[in-house]
Order: C-alpha cells, then structure tokens, then sequence
C-alpha cells in the first residue's frame, strides 16, 4: 500500500541519518573518556580499542532507541508542517493507523535491541572488567612506562624506569621512593627483573645503593648492594573478584534472585519495553502546528526522552533497596507509560475527528475511500 511504504521509507531515511550523527557523536566522547583512562593508568594503553569496543556494544541499544525515537519524531513533525498529515487525516487515516508502518519498519531494529541488552550487554561488561583487572593485577613495574614516574597501587612506592625490555619483565635504571610510616627510602639500581616465589612476585634488583631517612630523628643510612629483592605483588594468582550484577549473563540473574540481580534483570527488560513504548510515545509526540515553524515537539519529546530513562534507573535503584519488587517497579514505569502513549494516540484521533469537515450524502465517506487507495 502506498501509504504504508511512504511513510517506512521516510522513516528508515531519518533513522539512518540520525544513527550515524549519534554514532560520530558518542563514540567520541567516548574515545576521549577511554584515552583519559589510559593516560591516567586506569587501563592499558594497548587495550584502548578493545575497551572502546566493549564500550559502543554497550550502549549502542540506547542510541538505537534514542534513533528510532527521534527518527519517528521528526518524520512526523515534517509531514505536520507540510500538511500530508493533512491530508491523510482527510482520507479517514487516523493517527493510531500510523503505528503499523512505524512497528513494521522498527522490528528489526527492536530485535537488534532484545539481543543486545539480553545477550551482548553482559558479555561486554564481563570482558571489560577483566581487561580492567588484569591490568589493575600486573606488576607494579611492568605497569610503569619508560621514562614516566609511576605510583603503585596503594600509593606508598613511586618507580621510574629509564627504559625497559621487549618482554616487560626486565628494566635498566631503576627508581624506587617508598614511604613507610616513620621512613622514607630512595633506591637506585641500574638493572632490575622480575621473578615469581610460589604465588608472590618479587623485583630483583641488581647493583645498587638504598638511600633510607628516618622519620623521627632524621637518621641516613646508606647501604650498597649486588642484589636486593622487593616484594611487588602477594598473591597474584588468586582468584578474581565476583562480578558485578552488569557482567552476569540473563540465565544466571534469573537462577540467583538476588535484590541485587533482580534489579539488573528489571532494567533490562525494562530497557526492551521502554523501546516499544518510546515508539508509541513518540507517534503522539510527533504533532506539530504547521503555521508555526518551531521545533518544540521535538524538544518536548527529548525532555520525555530523558524523564523515562532516568525512572528506569530510579526503578532499578528501588528494587536493590528492596522498595519495590520487580513486577510492580516493570508495572508501574512501563505500564504507566504504555498507557500514556495509547491515551494520547487517542486523544489526537478525536481531536482530528473533531477538525474534520462534514459533507452531505456521504461525500467524504467516498472521498476517503478515494484518497486512501
């Protein structure tokens, strides 16, 4: 039917452009907030892609949502100011008609966004936490890039290497600060590699003086060695932490209902019906005045946008304090919502009945027929 391909072409139109203008936009930022970790020693340089990777999966979803959302709008929007509306309206189409052709072109897209938030979500979050922990477990030294002074985990040792090998287990004019409660030392060492004892790893330095002030009376000492072992890191094969409710998979959320993964669950299905409701929201948003050139439903519809988002969250947060249970925060955000979007399809159909002209003998009865084949 033509009217139901004219308006899934212009719609598919809008929603590409609008895609690809978020896409630039948010993976920029996030390109910028990913090199700021890595320049502060969060993460590993050579991991800045991987994590920005891990990181657009995550929130591609949201974006696509956010595309299809705005993508209805304003396609709507136009058509209101260049009066089609008009006309369709004329030929006995309703604006709750619309909803096929807006549902028939956004399925695939509302599949995209089951998969992602279902399946893709936590295997993403899962491995950029282990790329995190893996870096955060590295040595000390084999964290420190050559010739910048690098602090250690728990702030009380500074290093500095001069230059290292290819392997990362060797370094070549070392320098180690540490601060103890009642000392503070300074050793030098032109060589220094790494080896591992049982499950502790130690910096075996070679060749080098130990430089040590006492806190209380000022006392120096000064000790030469050939070879000095530094305790760098107890325990590093031990087990990972649990992971976040984000980084577990839906089956296992759903086997261990905890407050915790209940609430991670909630805002995943919730995620999935905000995206039917947003496009819904979004054919009732979408009315304009076409004598006034202004974008304020679109900005309306930005502002509602934002205000659904923000109750998802706010609902997850209600379930993890035990507030509410899951079915009634799902219930209350998105049913409420659902309902909304279908009183205000409504009330823009009886709005548009109210405006339409009547004729005598049924003249726009077959006038509508006429216009909507």
């Amino acid at each position: 039917m033509l009217f139901d391909s004219t308006v899934r072409t212009e719609l598919a139109r809008s929603f590409g452009v609008t895609l690809v203008v978020i896409l630039t936009t948010v993976l920029t930022i996030m390109l910028i907030g990913t090199l700021g970790q890595a320049a502060g020693g969060s993460v590993a340089p050579q991991d800045v892609m991987l994590l920005l990777g891990y990181a657009s999966l995550g929130h591609l979803p949201t974006m696509l949502i956010l595309s299809l959302f705005i993508a209805i709008v304003t396609s709507l929007g136009r058509m209101y100011r260049d009066s089609e509306m008009s006309i369709w309206f004329s030929s006995g189409i309703g604006l709750s008609r619309f909803a096929k052709p807006v549902f028939r072109m956004a399925w695939p897209v509302l599949l995209v966004v089951m998969v992602l938030y279902l399946l893709i979500w936590p295997w993403g979050n899962q491995n950029s936490a282990q790329l995190r922990e893996r870096y955060q477990k590295r040595s000390d030294l084999s964290r420190v890039a050559p010739g910048q002074f690098q602090p250690s985990r728990d702030g009380s040792r500074v290093f500095f290497i001069e230059r290292d090998s290819e392997d990362g287990r060797t370094g070549r004019n070392v320098f180690i600060l540490s601060k103890q409660q009642d000392s503070e030392s300074v050793t030098t060492s032109s060589k220094g590699r790494i080896e591992q004892v049982g499950d502790d790893r130690f910096l075996v330095l070679d060749r080098g003086q130990r430089n040590e002030t006492k806190g209380f009376g000022g006392e120096k000492t000064l000790a030469r060695f050939e070879e000095y072992q530094v305790l760098m890191d107890s325990q590093v094969l031990r087990s990972a932490d649990q992971l976040p409710p984000k980084a577990l998979a839906t089956l296992e959320l759903i086997n261990n209902p905890t407050p915790r993964n209940r609430a991670e669950l909630a805002w995943r299905f919730g995620m999935i019906l905000s995206a039917f409701n947003m496009c819904l929201l979004g054919l009732g948003l979408s009315a304009t005045n076409p004598r006034r050139a202004s974008n304020w439903n679109l900005l309306f519809a930005l502002l509602t946008f934002v205000v659904y988002f923000n109750l998802v969250n706010l609902s997850q947060s209600w379930i993890t304090s035990g507030r509410m249970s899951m079915g009634g925060a799902l219930l209350s955000v998105h049913g409420s919502a659902l309902a909304l979007a279908l009183l205000l399809l409504w009330w823009r159909d009886q709005g548009n009945r109210i405006h339409l002209p009547r004729r005598r003998g049924g003249g726009l009865k077959a006038g509508c027929q006429g216009g909507a084949a």
